[in-house]
């Protein structure tokens, strides 16, 4: 692990830089509109934020292609550090929501810089582990996001340039690096229907896990705050929840192997519902109740997407597979984006405790739509099930995450990134001889 900190430490340190603005940013304006707005407000910013990233897998493959993979990282870091900024320049809503589908989209580019760079340069036998130290700089980065509310709790201006100066300051190890350059990127193609087919209860489980996990990110620092939390306790509860999506991943691996994947995405779905019922109907709780049973519901949430990721994979070919993590995102993207928006609503209707009935709800409609009895195996690869590989919780990643996961070989993943290009470059070549002989 050593040697792999001193290849991919620049890049480990810039997503750190990044999460940690991304994480306090999120917090930081939900606290912000805690006692000025409502849920619904603050559910549209999360919900804006997801839209750009989706937004941004189709924007950054067009801006990487034409200007390489450094420059695009500048100026997207530069337009994430100008949005930020811009949150302090107005206290107009919609223009927040601007500004924070800019973020998103400014982002996204910035993952998948990182991420072809790792892919790059990891071999296939430390691709595993290339991976692990990435996620553990994504989780690493939200977490200290969160505890700088604990040692400024104060919600001033000063929080929107701490934002700042980490998206401005994670452009120095990507400048500085002596990583090769990588090559260009082309988008992964996409084939909806053929998944709608193939992983149908993949495809269920990634979207409830978007509606969940997008109410999380943005409406959990407003349900704390609505239970009477400081801003220091708000920090140190979003902490202790996203910590509970990293002590999760371990476990969730060891049994992914060994149990049947279907099955433990169902147990945890039960699990879920059973562990959201008591925070959703206090509507007062202690410090206590509120990290205990907020620790469970969250770690249980991690569990659905890679379980459901892995599902996937394991009925999906090895040449399928990055076209897989794309419509993966973006359906995962579409959940997060309704997810803040709906559970916001609620909130605002009927008060803070509607964040947990939101999970009650959508774990309920898990439970009955995921079932043993509904997975026929008809399109399950003969190798399956796959070596799990714990994945990002949908904050973080492209279709280039796909080409990090070690059950990806390779060449079938350089193949079917260069093959749209293969083909559009035929096509040409066709049309000018048809062209020649008239």
């Amino acid at each position: 692990m050593t040697v792999i900190l001193r290849s991919f430490g620049s890049l480990y340190f810039a997503t750190v830089l990044m999460l940690i603005g991304s994480g306090l940013l999120s917090t930081y304006l939900a606290l912000r509109l805690s006692s000025s707005a409502d849920g619904l407000w603050v559910g549209a910013l999360m919900a804006a934020y997801y839209f750009g990233l989706v937004l941004g897998g189709k924007v950054g493959h067009r801006l990487i292609a034409r200007v390489g993979h450094i420059r695009a990282y500048v100026a997207c870091a530069g337009v994430v550090t100008a949005a930020v900024l811009g949150h302090g320049l107005s206290d107009w809503l919609p223009s927040w929501l601007f500004l924070r589908a800019l973020v998103g989209l400014g982002m996204m580019c910035q993952y998948m810089v990182i991420e072809s760079w790792l892919n790059e340069q990891a071999e296939s036998d430390t691709r595993g582990r290339v991976f692990a130290g990435y996620m553990i700089a994504f989780y690493a980065g939200m977490i200290l996001g969160q505890l700088i509310l604990v040692v400024h709790p104060q919600l001033g201006s000063e929080l929107l340039m701490v934002v700042a100066l980490c998206f401005a300051l994670c452009l120095v190890p990507i400048a500085l690096t002596r990583k090769m350059h990588p090559k260009p990127l082309h988008p992964a193609p996409m084939e909806l229907p053929f998944f709608i087919k193939h992983v149908p209860l993949s495809l269920t489980t990634i979207a409830v896990s978007g509606l969940m996990v997008g109410a999380f990110y943005g409406l959990a620092p407003l349900y704390g705050a609505r239970m009477g939390l400081t801003t220091e306790q708000v920090g140190v509860f979003m902490g202790c929840l996203i910590l509970a999506g990293v002590l999760v991943q371990a476990p969730l691996g060891w049994l992914s192997d060994r149990y049947e994947r279907i099955k433990l995405i169902r147990s945890c779905t039960i699990a879920l519902a059973v562990a959201s019922l008591p925070l959703a109907v206090m509507t007062e709780a202690s410090m206590a109740t509120l990290l205990v049973f907020g620790f469970i519901v969250c770690a249980l949430q991690f569990c659905l997407y890679p379980l459901a990721v892995a599902l996937a994979n394991d009925h999906v070919e090895a040449d399928r597979r990055v076209s897989l993590t794309a419509v993966l995102l973006v359906v995962f993207g579409v959940g997060a984006c309704a997810g803040p928006l709906l559970a916001g609503l609620m909130m605002r209707l009927w008060g803070a405790n509607m964040l947990y009935v939101f999970f009650f709800i959508f774990s309920l409609i898990l439970i009955i739509r995921v079932r043993p009895a509904l997975s026929v195996h008809l399109y399950q690869d003969q190798d399956a099930p796959l070596q799990h590989v714990a994945m990002p919780d949908g904050m973080v990643g492209s279709p280039l995450a796909a080409a990090l996961d070690p059950r990806v070989d390779e060449q079938v993943v350089q193949e079917q990134m260069v093959a749209p290009a293969v083909a559009e470059v035929e096509a040409r070549q066709s049309e000018a001889e048809k062209d020649a002989g008239n």
